[in-house]
């Protein structure tokens, strides 16, 4: 069969969104028009690419192992179609989830550079970032960065995001201003289907060995309301959190900064070496400006990082520009 390039923009969105209904608003389509296009793809690869349930649609084993060659594909074709436009495409940025730090401080880039279009990706992490920027698929990753990248990404840190917790009024800690990690010793931070193996999964299994503290990852996930609500009704159960996620407002649930010391977690922007891409730059320049170091005096971070000799010092923007 030859894939037709619409369905195939209709499966990432449906991907990017785990939702028909959000995907087809992207599309400017029907749900009924973007349902009929996702059938037709899996009838011609033969086989079904997402699981439908009420909380929205994930994608199988087979979609899964499609959506970074969908990607490319649908990246080599607006090449081909701005090679004789001369229209500027939006940068691609590939975020692990929209609440998370970096969808925000993308949003901080855009109210101060006007004019610059991008589109906001979600994957699953660094994993499969990695394979998109090599094929082109996206422009920018931001996400984690841990073991060997290929020789045509390049990498800078960007933000270390204090972390906070949620915490349900009935835990004893409820109505502290600021949490030292020692005093988490006795309760459990909830992690539902922490992923093994991801750069966030070995970031809390380091910080709970340092210190001594409980991380829960069993049970499915159902999403972060799902999840405050479980809290709430805990007097021993904790959520980290970043202190820029966008936590859905709960009335038993409250945000407290953690302290002595502040863990942070290392956010880092990715990006191909030969990309052209003309805001790229801008966005280089953006988050250079903006980074703020690694204080060992109050501060900690994983070993990997200590050892890396990224974090501790700002950077040379000129030497970071594609």
């Amino acid at each position: 069969m030859e894939l037709d390039l619409g369905a195939v923009r209709a499966f990432i969105a449906i991907a990017d969104h785990q939702h028909f209904g959000e995907a087809a608003d992207q599309l400017a389509l029907t749900q009924q028009a973007i349902s009929k296009r996702i059938a037709k793809l899996e009838a011609g690869l033969g086989t079904t690419l997402f699981q439908r349930s009420r909380n929205g649609s994930g994608l199988t084993e087979d979609g899964t192992a499609f959506l970074p060659h969908a990607r490319a594909l649908i990246a080599l074709a607006d090449q081909a179609r701005e090679s004789v436009s001369g229209r500027v495409r939006p940068l691609r940025v590939d975020v692990l989830e929209t609440r998370l730090a970096a969808t925000e401080l993308i949003r901080d880039f855009l109210h101060a550079h006007a004019g610059v279009e991008v589109d906001i990706i979600t994957s699953s992490g660094l994993r499969s970032g990695r394979s998109a920027l090599v094929s082109g698929a996206i422009d920018v990753a931001f996400a984690r960065v841990v073991g060997a990248l290929d020789p045509s990404i390049d990498h800078l840190p960007v933000y270390l995001e204090p972390l906070h917790v949620l915490i349900g009024r009935k835990h004893r800690l409820a109505a502290h201003r600021q949490i030292r990690l020692s005093e988490l010793t006795d309760s459990v931070a909830r992690m539902p289907g922490n992923e093994p193996g991801s750069e966030w999964r070995q970031y809390y299994d380091d910080l709970a060995a340092d210190f001594r503290l409980t991380i829960d990852t069993s049970g499915p996930y159902f999403g972060l309301e799902h999840l405050l609500d479980d809290i709430a009704d805990s007097a021993d159960s904790i959520v980290f959190t970043g202190e820029r996620l966008r936590a859905p407002w709960h009335p038993e649930v409250v945000q407290i900064p953690v302290v002595e010391p502040i863990p942070g977690y290392p956010h880092s922007m990715l990006w191909q070496r030969r990309n052209r891409h003309p805001a790229l730059p801008r966005l280089i320049d953006y988050v250079t400006a903006g980074f703020r170091p690694y204080d060992p005096e109050i501060h900690w971070l994983p070993t990997a990082e200590l050892h890396s000799g990224l974090w501790g010092k700002p950077h040379v923007r000129e030497s970071r520009r594609p």
